[in-house]
């Protein structure tokens, strides 16, 4: 992508959950809190892990934030404190790039309103 602005102001955070109302009221709250633009649940998926001990199998739900690096630590603060798992998976990634148009509104959408 030559010629692209830098995006090192967005990054995407994902976090996964064994239950679709708990990905979808989370969702709700970090987009109506405006610490994301928007989030995105994706699944089932299969996911294969060793916890206490023992390889665990389990189906979950991901779900995926858009949102500033000013605001990451903030929403995985929020992360962590609503969500049902003792140690939530949650993973920052900085965006490189994209669609400008869209990268300015995660921006637009995150700030606070007047």
């Amino acid at each position: 992508m030559a010629n692209t602005p830098d995006h090192a102001d967005i990054v995407q955070i994902a976090t996964t959950f064994d239950a679709v109302e708990e990905a979808e009221a989370l969702s709700r709250s970090v987009v109506e809190a405006r610490l994301a633009a928007c989030a995105q649940t994706d699944g089932p998926i299969t996911s294969v892990f060793r916890w206490d001990g023992a390889v665990q199998t389990e189906q979950e739900w991901r779900v995926t934030f858009r949102t500033t690096a000013a605001l990451a630590e903030q929403l995985v603060e929020h992360i962590v404190r609503e969500h049902s798992y003792d140690v939530p998976e949650v993973v920052v990634t900085p965006v490189v790039g994209g669609h400008e148009a869209y990268l300015e509104w995660v921006r637009d959408e995150t700030r606070s309103l007047p």
